[in-house]
């Protein structure tokens, strides 16, 4: 089996809003745990009480993420003022 090769060099990736797009996924999956918790008591009887802690874990996990890009960002603007 022949290794694989590109053909051409891969592009270069895309810069966006990074703190602002994981900060509103972070928002949204707290506003999402948020909504789901007054049935709490619908989701606890039919065994889905999963969804509700799955939103609180990308709540949190998207905590992390915020501080992640922070950082990420803070060096490459560090990096860039070297230059």
């Amino acid at each position: 089996m022949a290794k694989w090769t590109p053909k051409h060099e891969a592009p270069e990736p895309l810069e966006g809003p990074v703190v602002a797009t994981i900060t509103g996924g972070t928002i949204l999956w707290f506003v999402l745990f948020l909504v789901q918790l007054p049935f709490y008591g619908w989701f606890a009887d039919h065994g889905h009480t999963w969804w509700l802690w799955t939103c609180l874990a990308g709540a949190g996990l998207g905590c992390v993420g915020i501080w992640y890009v922070r950082r990420r960002d803070a060096a490459i603007k560090r990096a860039a003022a070297e230059r």
